[in-house]
């Protein structure tokens, strides 16, 4: 197994660690959450840059990449609709998104074709990445208001955390429903044949 696919491998690995740092309540866990977020998702950026550099780009790579994206921001997601950091439907459209490329890519799959991500994915994954973070560094401003390392963090302010979150994960969800049309026009071959 080549470096890019161990990366990959390893952000699949991390996400059981972030997100037992994100649901269980010690104190500074959001900090771990995000530095831990941060470490899985940088490696999607590097993984992907090596795998181009060096020439190494592979199947298990084109397939896996971007089930391990889906797999940790799924988690984040679900994760913050059990804290109540955001509104399910968001997620729900997201999921759904996720689900329906995930399909067309089997079916082609089991057709012996390969579907490497487009741009639209990579700017999906990456507004989701960016939403997901800002919902987590909130909410660890949040957690230093009840720890009383700060004073500002009132219910106005949490409100607030809570309104900049639903923004930036409707931004996230609005891409991915587009990355999702897009993906289905371009794929819709593989759907229209699939028996």
């Amino acid at each position: 197994m080549n470096l890019p696919n161990k990366l990959t491998v390893l952000r699949m690995i991390l996400v059981p660690f972030f997100v037992l740092a994100l649901l269980w309540p010690f104190p500074h866990h959001f900090l771990v959450a995000l530095a831990l977020f941060g470490i899985a998702s940088y490696t999607d950026h590097l993984d992907g840059m090596l795998a181009r550099k060096n020439n190494q780009i592979t199947d298990f790579g084109k397939f896996m990449d971007p089930l391990a994206d889906k797999i940790l921001v799924i988690s984040a997601l679900v994760c913050f609709v059990s804290l109540d950091l955001c509104d399910v439907w968001l997620v729900l459209l997201i999921i759904a998104r996720e689900f329906m490329v995930t399909s067309i890519r089997l079916v082609a799959a089991g057709k012996g074709s390969v579907i490497a991500a487009n741009n639209w994915g990579k700017i999906k994954t990456v507004s989701q990445i960016v939403a997901i973070c800002v919902i987590l560094l909130l909410q660890y401003i949040a957690e230093l208001g009840t720890l009383q390392v700060v004073s500002f963090v009132n219910e106005d302010t949490l409100l607030l955390f809570w309104m900049i979150g639903e923004i930036f994960l409707a931004a996230a969800t609005f891409f991915a429903v587009l990355s999702g049309l897009i993906y289905l026009k371009q794929n819709w071959d593989v759907v229209k044949n699939a028996k």
